[in-house]
C-alpha cells in the first residue's frame, strides 16, 4: 500500500507550505524571534536577585571619624550608595515613604565619644522592607561591615574595644513589613499584574473580534467618531478592572492578612489611570493586529517586560540602569509603587502624585497613538 505509506515528498511539500505561511505572517514570525531574544536579554543582563548600590540617606548627628569610617565602609561594600545627607526625622519619613531611598542610617550625637568611652551607643539603620528581597542581603552584611569599618579606627588606647561585643549597639528597623513577609510584597503586586494582563488582552481582542465577525462594517457606517468608539469600547472594562481590584483586595485582606494602612479611596482613584493606560495599550494593539490570535500574541509580548522589569518578580534597583530606564516607561512599575505605598506605607495623594503623573503621561501618549491608528484603519 504505497499510497498509504509515508511520503517524504508530501512531507517536504507540507513543510514548504508551512514556511511560506510563516513568511507571510510577519508579525507572528517577528514575535517568534523577538520573544526568545527578549527573554535572553532580560534574564541574562537585567535580572539580578542580589541588588547593590541601593540608595541610602545618612543622618549624621555626630560628625565624628567613627561615623564617617562606617559610612565609607558601607559604600565600599557595594550594597549601599549614599545619595543624600539628611538633617531631621521628618526627612526620614519622607524619603522612605516615597521610596526615594532604601535605607536611612542614623548616627546619634556624640557617637564617636561614646564609643571611645565604651558606652555602646545605638546605631540605627531603617530599611524600606516592602520588598524583602531587595534589602535582606544588604542588611545581612551590616554587622560584619560595622566591625571591619571600626577595626582600623580602634587603635592605640581604643584597641581594648576590639575584644568582646561590638563597641556600639546596631539596631535595624524594617519599616512597613517588619517580619519580611513575602506575601505583603507579592499580593498587592499581583493586583497590577492581573490588571495588566486582563485589561490589555481583553481590549486587544475587542476590535479584532469585530473585524473577524464582520461587524466592523456596521461600526464604520455609524456616525461614531473614533474617540467615541474608543471610550465605548474601553469603559466596560474599567468596570471589570474595578471588580477585579475589589476581589483581589478582599482576598489579600482575608486570606493573606495583608495590611491596608492607607486610604482605599486614594488607591481606587489612582487605579483608574492605570486601568485606562492598559486599556489604551490593548486598543492600540487591536488596531495593528489582523486577528484575535495576533492580538493575543502582542498582549503577551507586552506583558513579558512588564512582569520582569517592573519590580514585581525581581528587585527593581537590582537591575542595570538601562533596564531601570525601560522599567520607568512601563505603567506597571508606577502602579506597583502606588499600590504598595498606599497599602503598606499609608501613602496619600502627595506621596503618589509623581507616579500617577507618569501613568497619566503614558495614557495620553498611547491613547493618541491608538486614535491615530484607528483613523488609519477607517481609511
Amino acid at each position: 500500500m504505497s499510497g498509504q505509506g509515508i511520503s517524504w515528498q508530501r512531507m517536504r511539500a507540507m513543510m514548504f507550505k508551512e514556511f511560506i505561511q510563516m513568511r507571510r505572517d510577519r508579525l507572528t514570525f517577528a514575535m517568534m524571534v523577538g520573544i526568545p531574544m527578549m527573554q535572553l536579554i532580560l534574564f541574562g543582563f537585567a535580572i539580578n536577585s542580589d541588588p547593590r548600590n541601593l540608595p541610602t540617606a545618612v543622618l549624621d548627628r555626630d560628625g565624628g571619624a567613627l561615623g564617617r569610617a562606617l559610612i565609607t565602609r558601607m559604600e565600599a561594600s557595594g550594597y549601599f550608595r549614599v545619595v543624600e545627607q539628611i538633617h531631621d526625622e521628618q526627612q526620614i519619613e519622607t524619603h522612605l515613604s516615597t521610596g526615594r531611598v532604601q535605607f536611612v542610617v542614623s548616627i546619634p550625637e556624640h557617637f564617636s565619644r561614646d564609643v571611645a568611652r565604651g558606652e555602646r551607643p545605638e546605631l540605627l539603620i531603617e530599611a524600606d522592607a516592602t520588598d524583602p528581597a531587595a534589602t535582606s542581603n544588604a542588611l545581612g552584611t551590616v554587622t560584619v561591615l560595622a566591625w571591619n569599618a571600626l577595626d582600623r579606627e580602634l587603635s592605640g588606647p581604643l584597641s581594648r574595644l576590639r575584644s568582646g561585643r561590638t563597641p556600639f549597639e546596631l539596631k535595624v528597623h524594617r519599616r512597613y513589613n517588619q517580619e519580611g513577609i513575602t506575601q505583603f510584597n507579592v499580593v498587592p503586586g499581583l493586583m497590577g499584574v492581573v490588571l495588566t494582563m486582563t485589561m490589555v488582552i481583553m481590549t486587544a481582542l475587542a476590535v479584532t473580534r469585530e473585524r473577524e465577525r464582520g461587524t466592523m462594517e456596521s461600526l464604520l457606517v455609524t456616525p461614531l467618531r473614533p474617540i467615541e468608539v474608543m471610550v465605548g469600547k474601553i469603559f466596560p472594562y474599567v468596570v471589570v478592572g474595578y471588580i477585579q481590584m475589589m476581589l483581589i483586595l478582599t482576598a489579600a485582606r482575608i486570606i493573606f492578612a495583608v495590611p491596608v494602612v492607607g486610604n482605599i479611596g486614594v488607591l481606587m482613584l489612582a487605579s483608574v489611570v492605570f486601568i485606562m493606560a492598559n486599556l489604551a495599550v490593548g486598543f492600540t494593539f487591536s488596531t495593528v493586529a489582523r486577528n484575535q490570535l495576533q492580538a493575543m500574541q502582542m498582549g503577551f509580548f507586552y506583558f513579558l517586560p512588564n512582569i520582569l522589569l517592573s519590580g514585581f518578580m525581581f528587585p527593581f534597583r537590582g537591575m542595570p540602569e538601562w533596564a531601570q530606564a525601560v522599567g520607568e516607561v512601563l505603567p506597571l512599575t508606577h502602579f506597583l509603587r502606588i499600590v504598595r505605598g498606599v497599602m503598606l506605607k499609608g501613602n496619600g495623594p502627595v506621596e503618589i502624585v509623581s507616579e500617577v503623573g507618569a501613568l497619566g503621561i503614558f495614557m495620553l501618549v498611547v491613547s493618541t497613538i491608538a486614535l491615530k491608528r484607528y483613523r488609519q484603519t477607517l481609511d
